[in-house]
C-alpha cells in the first residue's frame, strides 16, 4: 500500500465554481441567433443569471472557439423551461481540427413538463485533449418545432 500525507487544503476537493474556465478569456462564441433581451454572455459566464434564449424558433448551434486547444474533463449543461411542455433533443459535439471533423460526446432527449419538469441539469465527465471547438446544438421542440431554444448555462472545466 502507498501512502503519503498531504496537508489539510491538499485534501479538500475543489468546488465546481473554482475549476470552471474563464470562457471570455479563452474563448469566443458563435451562434445561429439570440434574443437581446437574453444574451449568450448570460448562461456563460458564473453567478445565477438568466440564461440564453433563441430569437426564433427552431434548431439552434452555440460553438465555444477556443483561442488555443484545451483539455476538458468536465462539461455541465443546465436547461430551463417554465412556459410552455415541449420534448427537446440536444446535440454536444467537440473538434480536435478547427470544425473539418467533430465527434460527438451525447444526444440527450428530455421532456419538460409544466410544473414539476422544469429543469433539466446535465453534468459530463470527460477526457477530452486539444478541443478547438464545443458545439451545443438543440432542436427545442421535437413535436410542433415552434419552441425557442434557451439555455441557462454553459460550464466548461
Amino acid at each position: 500500500m502507498r501512502k503519503r500525507i498531504i496537508s489539510p487544503e491538499l485534501g479538500r476537493p475543489t468546488t465546481t465554481q473554482e475549476a470552471w474556465l474563464d470562457l471570455n478569456k479563452i474563448a469566443s462564441v458563435e451562434l445561429t441567433s439570440e434574443d437581446p433581451v437574453f444574451p449568450i454572455e448570460s448562461a456563460l459566464s458564473s453567478g445565477d443569471n438568466q440564461g440564453w434564449r433563441a430569437a426564433e424558433a427552431g434548431v439552434q448551434t452555440i460553438r465555444l472557439v477556443f483561442d488555443q486547444p484545451q483539455s476538458l474533463r468536465r462539461i455541465s449543461l443546465v436547461f430551463e423551461e417554465t412556459e410552455i411542455k415541449r420534448t427537446q433533443e440536444f446535440t454536444l459535439s467537440w473538434s480536435p481540427d478547427r470544425g473539418n471533423s467533430f465527434q460527438e460526446i451525447v444526444r440527450q432527449q428530455w421532456n419538460f413538463s409544466l410544473p414539476d419538469a422544469t429543469r433539466e441539469t446535465e453534468n459530463y465527465a470527460v477526457q477530452l485533449s486539444k478541443v478547438t471547438f464545443l458545439d451545443l446544438t438543440i432542436e427545442p421542440d421535437k413535436e410542433n418545432r415552434k419552441a425557442r431554444a434557451s439555455l441557462r448555462s454553459l460550464r466548461v472545466a
